[in-house]
């Protein structure tokens, strides 16, 4: 079914339920006399289902007027008064008044619309019962006699069925999300105008309500009365709504307080209805005081609203409190969220200043305006450090890649070849730069120099003593060529002012092409591997002491017939770990080597070898081979 169309046909079967049901329930009162909760349905469709509600009650109601033996003329009357008393409730609800935290659809999630809601009941209520009273004076002469009784009834009819209906309507419609939400106009209009129409209908009507209650007005000027309050009710109605309204469906504490407070009221209001129409009792009163059935029920109705007032005004006061105290500082608060972003600042100037209204609160609202001030200026103060942090660190890794490209920059970047040797050499830094390194030329037609080393530590240090060491050996060969005494002033170089206690470990050979010597000697690294008859070994050599740590060492020269193969390594490609935390080892090594049966490079197969070992796992140290072939 359209959406529109239901909106019509809900509020005009409610009509008929309430309106011909309580009719035949309480046997054909008429005149507002006993119970007649449909007029409360008026004003709660249009306030809901707007223009579309206010069609279906007044089109129901006239239908139930004319079945209940209301004449047409005054049933067609009293459906022009209903379908403007319905729509001015759709149209006062959607109206920005001052001080209204926001125009929603129909909620009563907070005092100034629980207020509003009143509001328009009573106003709706005395309009409609007014205006009613005096239809029925013109219409029907007869009840001239009785015409305020009237009044008083509809009036206690509308108010009480009015707010019954509305606080269930209202949970209804939000529940099901079927209120009718009106377009924004964009038309301009004179608002000082509006707004002196309603306030001139609310004083013309108060001015008439006491004007028939002081005198006896006749029938001219209770038409001139109808003319005028028809007059300006309809021309008000033509107001454009140009609220800018708020359609979200979150639940707000307020709201939840509110249905509390709501569902208190509708018992009490329910128990109030029973009871004022309870036979017992009115039988009861009726033999005890000297006045008629409808007037107990009406005394009763009435001090049962006047009780309802006595909760209501002390109640609303207390919300009120509570909105002031508490819940507006949180809803001030909850604004955080629309400025955080992640890695950004807070924007905190807007922020600061709605929590600086709650600092000198002396109680918890204080304390947590405080808190979240702080919070805002440690993070603004955290980021800001954060970015100067990312900035330095940029800054860092700009001047490591420039480490990286220099340290490898100092490396051989190509094989020695010649017709009597092969050399060459890798390594790969745990970091950005490591502390191993290895080196080789040739010194003069007959020698060639091959180094490789290992400095303690990682990254910047390590690299450093890495650098020194292999400058440090180049200038020292230019003038001594056994590898002992080298390595001796070498370590008591790097003894001096070494407060950080940093050392080096060292293999230096020198290879002499024609008699195929390699004189060598070790401070503290691996031994090398030695291909001798096709098949590698581990070389038993002194290991001498690391560089760096004990001044005046004696190191060992050491001198062997190097006929076809020397692999020398670092202890990060031996202390390769996988998952399990075991190592790559010198067996792995020493077995990849003796089966590696080809005659090209081993370098990158042997690093094959080693990532399949260790399966991507995280490698903590610097890994540096070299190797000499003789040819």
């Amino acid at each position: 079914m359209n959406d529109k169309i239901k909106k019509i046909v809900i509020p005009f079967a409610l009509m008929l339920i309430f309106n011909l049901g309580t009719y035949y329930l309480t046997y054909g009162h008429n005149y507002g006399e006993g119970l007649s909760p449909h007029v409360g349905i008026l004003l709660i469709s249009g306030l809901i289902f707007g223009p579309y509600g206010t069609i279906g009650a007044v089109a129901g109601n006239l239908l139930c007027d004319i079945i209940r033996g209301y004449g047409l003329p005054l049933a067609s009357l009293s459906a022009i008064v209903g379908l403007g008393i319905s729509y001015l409730g759709y149209k006062l609800w959607y109206t920005d008044f001052k001080y209204r935290p926001a125009v929603t659809r129909p909620k009563l999630n907070n005092t100034f619309n629980v207020i509003l809601f009143i509001g328009i009941i009573i106003l709706c209520g005395l309009l409609y019962s007014s205006m009613h009273g005096k239809l029925f004076c013109l219409i029907n002469p007869e009840t001239s006699p009785i015409t305020s009784l009237i009044e008083t009834r509809y009036f206690l009819n509308f108010i009480n069925s009015a707010f019954i209906f509305g606080i269930i309507g209202i949970w209804l419609s939000n529940k099901l999300d079927c209120a009718h939400i009106p377009k924004t106009s964009k038309k301009g209009f004179n608002k000082k105008l509006y707004k002196s129409l309603g306030i001139l209908l609310i004083t013309l009507l108060i001015l008439i309500l006491i004007t028939d209650f002081a005198v006896n007005v006749n029938h001219s000027i209770i038409i001139i009365e109808l003319i005028i309050i028809g007059l300006l009710l309809f021309i008000y109605l033509t107001k454009p709504i140009t609220s800018n309204i708020v359609t979200s469906n979150t639940r707000s504490i307020p709201e939840e307080i509110m249905n509390i407070f709501h569902l208190t009221i509708l018992v009490i209001m329910i128990l109030g209805v029973i009871i004022s129409y309870d036979h017992l009792l009115i039988t009861a009163i009726d033999s005890l005081l000297p006045i008629n059935r409808t007037e107990i029920m009406i005394s009763m109705m009435a001090i049962m609203d006047a009780l309802l007032i006595i909760f209501l005004i002390p109640s609303l006061a207390v919300l009120r409190h509570v909105e002031i105290k508490v819940i507006e500082p949180i809803i001030s608060f909850s604004k955080i969220e629309e400025f955080i972003h992640e890695h950004e600042k807070i924007e905190s100037e807007g922020l600061v200043d709605i929590y600086s209204r709650y600092i000198n609160e002396k109680n918890e609202i204080g304390t947590l305006a405080r808190s979240y001030t702080d919070l805002i200026n440690f993070n603004n103060r955290y980021i800001e450090n954060i970015r100067e942090i990312e900035g330095e660190k940029e800054r860092i890794k700009a001047e490591l890649d420039i480490a990286t490209r220099i340290q490898a920059a100092n490396l051989p970047t190509e094989p020695l070849v010649s017709e009597y040797y092969k050399v060459n050499g890798y390594s790969k830094p745990a970091k950005e730069v490591g502390g191993d390194f290895f080196d080789y030329y040739e010194l003069d037609d007959e020698h060639l120099v091959i180094v490789i080393g290992d400095a303690s530590g990682k990254g910047v240090p390590a690299a450093i003593l890495a650098m020194i060491t292999q400058v440090m050996i180049k200038q020292l060969l230019k003038q001594n060529q056994d590898p002992s005494e080298i390595l001796y002033i070498l370590n008591n170089q790097l003894c001096e002012n070494n407060q950080e206690s940093m050392f080096i470990t060292l293999w230096l050979g020198i290879y002499n092409k024609t008699t195929h010597e390699l004189i060598f000697s070790n401070a503290g690294h691996n031994p090398p591997l030695i291909k001798e008859n096709e098949k590698f070994k581990y070389q038993s050599i002194d290991t001498g002491i690391v560089l760096g740590i004990m001044e005046d060492f004696k190191f060992q020269t050491e001198e062997i017939i190097l006929s076809e193969e020397i692999v020398l390594y670092t202890d990060g490609i031996t202390d390769a770990n996988n998952s399990n935390e075991e190592m790559y080892g010198e067996d792995k090594l020493l077995n990849f080597f003796n089966e590696y049966g080809s005659e090209k490079d081993p370098i990158r197969p042997l690093l094959n070898d080693i990532h399949n070992f260790t399966r991507d796992e995280e490698q903590f140290d610097d890994m540096t081979l070299l190797y000499l072939k003789i040819d």
